[in-house]
């Protein structure tokens, strides 16, 4: 077992490969020196580009999208040291599966398929392993940008903490689509909340305990507050850049709530964001360079691990100085994260 305060830890990596014409090679897993932040390589798998991974809440199980045309999920088992090995593969339902989400009381796994347009859900056994997909909702829409938004394209699904209520964010409709998930899996829509046309929202935070969420535009290179009143209904109350010093095209990617400060890696400049919140709106306060493309990044004790997707590398730095101090050739990395269990 590990958890973010023992000695070693667990951290996972997902990677693009040929499939999707990245050079990586699958699943990636990496001992965590807790104290010097140092990786070093556990057990990998091969997979078709498995470029989100989120693990079940309780059971040492994976799941990974495999982001293909074909469009699928697979479930992994994880090793208590650190090995893989694939357990079942199931259909999304849609093109280039992109985010999961998993339901508190781990019976159900959420997929968002981007190129589909599409939300699917997935019940899962008692031993983790999905079973049958149970929903499948297709969006219909476009969107000013004629090149990214000629279709609906879900980039991510949240549950919230009761486990009963999914917001899918499309980036191709400028909207936000919340469902309750039913008894059987079953997707019932709930609300469409509609965002400032092109703004090409790609991922959504809540912040805890309050009725404030933020949502990343990738297309207006946007940090935007939303209130979310009923639950699962989104209005905008304020947008910022994504960056402190905005400087040319830039496309944000991963957002983070972390001590009570967010985070925003931005695909272009460069650099992952800090801002601190007055009151409920986040100012930026610092922009930290990373490598090329950062996808993804996660903040570990007292390190953070970028995915530098075009610099083929994993990137450790030091969160209190944003000193270098770890670069692990991946090829094409899209994930990095921690192993919970």
């Amino acid at each position: 077992m590990t958890s973010a305060n023992d000695e070693r830890t667990l951290l996972i990596v997902g990677s693009y490969t040929a499939v999707s014409d990245g050079s990586g090679e699958g699943i990636g897993t990496f001992w965590r020196d807790a104290r010097t932040g140092e990786l070093t390589p556990a057990g990998s798998l091969a997979l078709d580009s498995p470029s989100w991974l989120t693990p079940h809440p309780a059971l040492p199980v994976l799941y990974a999208v495999n982001e293909t045309a074909e469009g699928a999920i697979t479930a992994v088992a994880v090793g208590e040291d650190g090995t893989l090995s694939a357990l079942n593969s199931l259909p999304t339902g849609g093109a280039d599966p992109c985010h999961l989400a998993v339901t508190p009381d781990g019976r159900y796994l959420l997929c968002a398929n981007y190129s589909g347009g599409s939300l699917a859900a997935f019940a899962l056994g008692p031993d983790g392993v999905p079973t049958v997909r149970t929903a499948l909702v297709q969006h219909e829409g476009t969107g000013p940008n004629t090149e990214r938004q000629e279709a609906a394209h879900v980039h991510m699904a949240v549950v919230d903490e009761t486990g009963t209520l999914v917001s899918a964010v499309d980036l191709g409709t400028d909207e936000i689509r919340s469902y309750r998930l039913g008894e059987e899996g079953e997707l019932i829509p709930v609300s469409v909340s509609t965002l400032p046309a092109g703004t090409g929202p790609r991922q959504l935070v809540r912040r805890t305990g309050t009725n404030h969420a933020y949502v990343v535009g990738e297309l207006a290179a946007s940090l935007m507050t939303m209130r979310e009143e009923p639950p699962g209904t989104f209005a905008v109350e304020n947008s910022v850049p994504a960056t402190l010093e905005p400087d040319g095209e830039n496309l944000p990617a991963q957002l983070v709530l972390h001590d009570d400060r967010l985070l925003l890696s931005n695909r272009g400049p460069e650099r992952i964001t800090e801002f601190t919140f007055d009151g409920v709106l986040p100012r930026a306060v610092a922009d930290h360079g990373t490598g090329e493309w950062p996808r993804h990044f996660s903040v570990v004790g007292e390190h953070c691990y970028v995915a530098a997707q075009s610099s083929d590398a994993i990137q450790a730095y030091e969160r209190a100085t944003w000193r270098l101090i770890g670069t692990y050739p991946v090829g094409s990395p899209a994930f990095v994260g921690l192993w919970p269990h």
